[in-house]
């Protein structure tokens, strides 16, 4: 392992400030509702979206503001997430002019951001009612506060860094994110900044985004829906004073390891904060042909909603697990599927060569009780793994849906 994690955020790498406040976008006084993060100077950048068709208005900005693969600042609010709604991108533009004006720097360098009920106008007069505190607050002790106001149905702030040696020089990534609910593969209702003080081109950092989120994000699912606004966006200040990265060298590796293991770690919080949830489940496949098959099996077990209400109940119904890989798509060979559940609790083999094998109910219902619950398939067939991230299906899951919006 090239990287360790570190105490930290989105400010630990050089340059990097960041601010959260409640502005009034949310009746809950308690909760902030505006974010910023800010770089000192003029970072590379490079961000992935949401496949949904229907795309938030921030999206729509943030995509024209990164096309010379330029950002100095993030501007990003919680409550309301300025999706279908006619003056969206004139609300998200002047969200970015709002913050621009008052950090000095051009719009066309920020990055927008929104996260909340889709259809609903968004206010504008808190966002500039606010924004003089916003700019204020800004500090590298403001990671946290920032991490607090991108969530909505989030129930804990999601926040991590990690530190690595690239050119002899300490680099380090740190990121926040928000999601637990709406999230499917291919992204989510899920808003993802990470900072770096690593020098790195453009298309290097766009190569490095993309190569990450497929391993990490893209392998997450809580409820099977794809949402309208989900944005992973990556700054990097350069101020860590590397060698400039600009191709898929050693150095790259290095970096990608580091920056796929921070959006990696987040992933996993926001699969264990899912909507209701009360375990994290972590499916690792193994033994797959190739790449794509790994994925493929991995997501469709995670997403098996009869699986997920099994764990919940902690129920060894494995035949769900070959049920999953069944009508995956994937080249697999059934006869040859292993499967196991495991937890700190220990670990239970359950099924091998695609059919059931003795076990203990006793002690599965042990390791299933527990909250983080790794289901381990073993295919048997090639060299190519992969692990998808996800968690239980709760009554509470569609309590919290039940009533969302009113």
């Amino acid at each position: 392992m090239t990287y360790k994690f570190i105490d930290g955020s989105v400010t630990s790498a050089k340059g990097f400030k960041a601010s959260g406040i409640h502005c009034g976008i949310r009746k809950n006084k308690g909760k902030r509702d505006l974010g910023l993060i800010f770089c000192e100077k003029k970072c590379t950048a490079a961000a992935v979206y949401t496949t949904n068709l229907v795309q938030s208005s921030p999206i729509t900005v943030t995509r024209q503001h990164l096309e010379n693969g330029i950002a100095q600042a993030v501007i990003v609010n919680s409550g309301n997430a300025n999706t279908c709604n006619a003056d969206g991108v004139q609300k998200a533009e002047k969200m970015c002019t709002l913050a621009a004006e008052k950090l000095g720097i051009s719009a066309d360098d920020v990055i927008v951001g929104s996260t909340g009920v889709i259809g609903q106008i968004l206010p504008i007069e808190p966002i500039e009612n606010g924004i003089d505190e916003l700019v204020s607050q800004l500090s590298v002790d403001g990671a946290s506060n920032a991490a607090e106001a991108i969530m909505t149905t989030d129930t804990v702030k999601k926040e991590v860094a990690v530190e690595t040696t690239i050119g002899g020089k300490t680099v380090k990534i740190g990121g926040i994110s928000k999601g637990s609910g709406m999230i499917h593969p291919n992204m989510a209702t899920m808003l993802c900044f990470v900072t770096t003080d690593a020098a790195i081109s453009a298309e290097m950092i766009q190569k490095a985004v993309k190569t990450a989120a497929d391993k990490t994000f893209n392998m997450v699912s809580i409820d099977g829906d794809t949402s309208t606004n989900d944005t992973l966006a990556v700054m990097a200040s350069g101020l860590a004073e590397n060698n400039e990265i600009t191709e898929e060298n050693d150095d790259y590796k290095t970096f990608l390891d580091a920056l796929t293991a921070v959006c990696r770690e987040l992933s996993k919080m926001m699969a264990k904060d899912g909507e209701g949830a009360t375990k994290l489940l972590v499916c690792k496949v193994s033994g797959a042909k190739t790449e794509k098959d790994a994925k493929g099996v991995a997501k469709s077990v995670i997403c098996s909603s009869l699986l997920k209400a099994a764990m919940f109940g902690a129920d060894a119904n494995w035949g769900r697990v070959l049920c999953a890989i069944g009508y995956s798509g994937c080249d697999v060979d059934v006869n040859k599927v292993a499967v196991a559940f495991s937890s700190k609790a220990g670990r239970i083999d359950v099924c091998k060569n695609g059919a059931g094998i003795d076990f203990s109910e006793e002690i599965a219902k042990k390791v299933l009780t527990e909250d983080e619950i790794d289901i381990i398939v073993e295919l048997g067939d090639g060299n190519f793994d992969s692990e998808a991230y996800g968690c239980d299906l709760t009554y509470e899951y569609v309590k919290i849906n039940g009533d969302y919006r009113t």
